[in-house]
């Protein structure tokens, strides 16, 4: 029986409440800031209420040219080539393997696992010299394919993929071989579609992370035409010669923010589903 304690009610909202504020409070800031004039912003007071200069903000940021940075969007589309790539990459390496050691019986594949996901101690961070190196070996710098191709193997996503695949009754699998499906045909037309909704929480998760890279970008990356949504931010607000003008730098942190807002947004029931689903 659940009591029913109203300090305890008030106390829980209370906290939610404090959350919400403390995450929404700063992205309340930069859309306000993105609707006033330089002018408001430079004063030294940070405006609580909404300006009327949202569009010339927008516009100024889509058409301006600023020295060392590429134009908007073209760091959106690398943006967003970068995050698509990643995505479909991490999530097709990531259901092959988890497919190859749960279905297939060969040596070591225990161990094989295992190598996998003790990567997941050893993130970009702690790695990022030798994979530098190796991309420099590779003659990937200033280039989409340094951009994306060590960042494509994912030791999450196959864990992940793993653990669905283990509550898949062996029951199915044995019934797919008696009506002579192969291994292929098994995959496609039975794991794959089962998978859905953990493919689509894992494009969200995957495409944010793809979408918000910036320290690897910013090593591999010397052209203008290669920087992302990430680094332009960053240049934009570096000036030496003048201040920043932060108007124009909060209309394109608001832009850069819709693509994974929006996909959040279209794939929240199935990123749900996938996350808390349990019966397959």
């Amino acid at each position: 029986m659940v009591e029913n304690r109203p300090w305890l009610t008030f106390l829980t909202h209370f906290v939610l409440i404090c959350g919400v504020v403390i995450v929404v409070f700063p992205v309340y800031i930069a859309l306000i800031a993105s609707t006033h004039g330089p002018t408001a912003l430079s004063s030294g007071m940070m405006p609580l209420l909404p300006g009327a200069e949202l569009w010339n903000n927008v516009v100024q940021v889509l058409t301006e040219q600023r020295r060392g940075v590429a134009p908007f969007w073209l760091m959106a589309w690398n943006s967003l080539w970068m995050a698509i790539i990643i995505t479909v990459g991490k999530i097709a390496i990531s259901i092959i393997s988890a497919y190859a050691i749960v279905y297939f019986r060969f040596p070591l594949r225990v161990l094989a696992f295992w190598m996998i996901f003790i990567t997941l101690m050893l993130p970009v961070e702690v790695r990022i010299i030798p994979t530098f190196a190796v991309v420099a070996n590779l003659s990937m710098l200033n280039s989409y394919l340094g951009l994306t191709i060590p960042l494509i193997a994912s030791a999450t996503a196959t864990f992940l993929f793993r653990q669905f695949f283990m509550t898949i009754p062996d029951e199915l699998m044995e019934a797919a071989r008696v009506d002579g499906a192969g291994p292929i045909k098994f995959f496609r037309d039975i794991l794959l579609p089962l998978s859905r909704t953990n493919i689509a929480a894992l494009c969200v998760i995957l495409f944010i992370y793809g979408w918000m890279q910036y320290l690897w970008p910013l090593l591999v990356t010397t052209d203008p035409k290669y920087y992302t949504l990430m680094m332009g931010v960053k240049r934009m607000a570096a000036v030496s010669d003048a201040d920043p003008q932060w108007n124009t730098i909060m209309a394109a942190v608001v832009m850069a923010m819709l693509p994974p807002v929006l996909i959040v947004i279209f794939m929240q029931r199935l990123f749900v589903k996938g996350l808390v689903e349990t019966e397959k």
